[in-house]
């Protein structure tokens, strides 16, 4: 009878804990949990999608926990990631923010934590099972209590948690990870602040906040094994994001569960321009519903667009009519109408405008060859001039910087893809970017200070920028220097082919992927 009135009595708790929904943003559940002294509670800013949560508590920690929570029923594996800030100086040192993952909201729930102190104490804890006290690795990372945000992400891939964190501006670096084979594959997994002190509320501000859920890869860092691999790959939905580059904070404006990719930015300063389906659509730059763009018989249009510097002309790449695959460079007006068909050979995918508005530069494969090379030719004659003529590697995204002095654009002369610019002519070739990371895509501000790239992960082929990877997006000054990590995120392929910044140079526009949707598609090669 005894444990009868025991199971009861749990499963009470956990039904009520369970009921206490107020959805807050993307979080369906609002709530305290372990009971704390002082209630706690959570908004949300839409219109600049920032969080702020209110918390007491007196520890996460021991055996049982109080804190208030934000968080989703999630299943598989994820990634969580948020910019995280303590407001005000005052608390005890050990009052915590973070990202939380539990198996219930019961008090004395298992749990993984990638929690922050308010003294700069970074750590990985967790709860192994319910009841058993917490545990943490004793290896763990103070950051000065002076730091003003920092960005927490923790990720499940199996029965693995890994945590990292970085400041602002930096790589993530991994504090830790652990197995936690107990842990249910549906968990809750969300925001959380506890004060660690009974009498005490502490507030924090909480933005950037994404959570992914990645898909099985099918793509393989060894070229070989990779042609033996199926060439459809599961499709996960899109969001469209615009972030600002003096602060980094993002804000989604449109959300899709199938696939779209590559803004540009009208020279107006208040649409995007993105291709989806084939087609080319654009959409207000505060959200709203897409508007398609005439672009006669061209339907297969891929993530390779983008406007002139007049501002009166839009280059795509696309499949001919009549032909099957294939991709070719076309002219049209900006505001629509019949493409002029500028390259008569396949594969040619456009990436830049002369500042003359009449050549434009792209890469292609010509005389049978299965390299790469960046031409340039003119719209009016279509005539092509190769600037580049490598015999190995590969080259992609020239772009021509304001000033019309150099192209940039990304190269792999040496086992690892970087940034490098040349002269018009082609000549002067020098490398920009030197690190381990394959950056790709160099695009210039309209100001000409800066130079916006995307960085892939090591372990992947550098002649290769496959969808669905963790990269970041990365800002270099074109006068020389470090560069800065400017956003973290899931997306590779589409994220950022194509020049997005905004007329004024303020923000930046990009795609970050967030979870599967139904129907997997055939990736472009390239």
């Amino acid at each position: 009878m005894a444990k009868l009135l025991s199971i009861a009595l749990l499963f009470l708790i956990g039904s009520s804990a369970f009921a206490q929904t107020n959805p807050v943003g993307i979080f369906q559940n609002n709530a305290d949990v372990g009971k704390p002294k002082m209630t706690g509670s959570a908004t949300y800013d839409s219109n600049t999608q920032t969080y702020t949560i209110r918390g007491g508590g007196s520890n996460i920690w021991f055996n049982r926990d109080e804190f208030h929570y934000l968080y989703n029923h999630i299943q598989g594996d994820f990634i969580l990631t948020a910019h995280f800030e303590f407001m005000g100086q005052k608390g005890d040192p050990h009052r915590k923010i973070g990202w939380m993952v539990r198996e219930s909201a019961d008090e004395a729930a298992a749990s993984m934590n990638a929690v922050v102190h308010g003294d700069g104490l970074t750590v990985l804890q967790w709860r192994p099972l319910r009841g058993a006290f917490m545990r943490d690795p004793q290896d763990e990372i103070f950051y000065s209590k002076k730091t003003v945000f920092q960005v927490i992400q923790l990720e499940r891939s199996g029965k693995k948690m890994i945590m990292r964190v970085a400041n602002w501006g930096e790589p993530l670096q991994e504090v830790g990870s652990h197995e936690m084979p107990d842990l249910p594959d549906a968990v809750l997994a969300g925001l959380f602040i506890s004060s660690h002190n009974p009498d005490d509320v502490q507030e924090a501000k909480v933005w950037n906040v994404r959570i992914d859920k990645p898909v099985a890869s099918i793509y393989h860092p060894n070229p070989q094994i990779q042609k033996l691999l199926p060439k459809t790959q599961d499709v996960l939905g899109c969001r469209l994001e615009i972030m600002t580059i003096a602060d980094g904070k993002r804000k989604v404006i449109q959300e899709s569960s199938g696939k779209f990719e590559a803004p540009n930015w009208m020279p107006d300063g208040k649409k995007l321009l993105y291709n989806e389906g084939g087609a080319l659509f654009t959409i207000p730059v505060t959200g709203g519903t897409p508007e398609k763009l005439n672009t006669g018989t061209v339907s297969r249009i891929n993530n390779d667009h983008g406007i002139s510097f007049d501002g009166k002309q839009l280059a795509i790449s696309g499949g001919k009519e009549g032909a099957t695959g294939g991709s070719y460079v076309y002219v049209l007006p900006l505001t629509g109408g019949t493409p002029k068909l500028i390259t008569q050979e396949s594969p040619s995918y456009w990436h830049g405008w002369a500042t003359n508005n009449k050549d434009v530069v792209f890469v292609g494969q010509r005389n049978g060859s299965k390299i790469y090379n960046i031409y340039r030719a003119n719209i009016n004659n279509g005539k092509e001039e190769a600037l580049t003529k490598n015999t190995a590697g590969h080259v992609d995204g020239p772009e021509y910087s304001p000033d019309g002095k150099y192209i940039y654009y990304n190269a792999n002369p040496t086992g690892t893809m970087q940034i490098w610019r040349m002269k018009p002519d082609g000549s002067g070739k020098e490398q920009i970017t030197f690190d381990e990371n394959h950056n790709w895509f160099p695009h210039i501000s309209p100001d000409g200070k800066w130079i916006a790239y995307i960085s892939f992960p090591t372990d992947i082929d550098p002649n290769a920028h496959p969808s669905y990877q963790r990269v970041t997006l990365r800002l270099l000054p074109t006068t020389g220097g470090a560069p800065r990590v400017m956003a973290y995120l899931y997306g590779g392929q589409g994220t950022i082919n194509v020049n997005s910044w905004s007329p004024d140079s303020k923000f930046i526009s990009f795609v970050s992927n967030s979870e599967k949707a139904a129907t997997p598609i055939a990736e472009k090669a390239k």
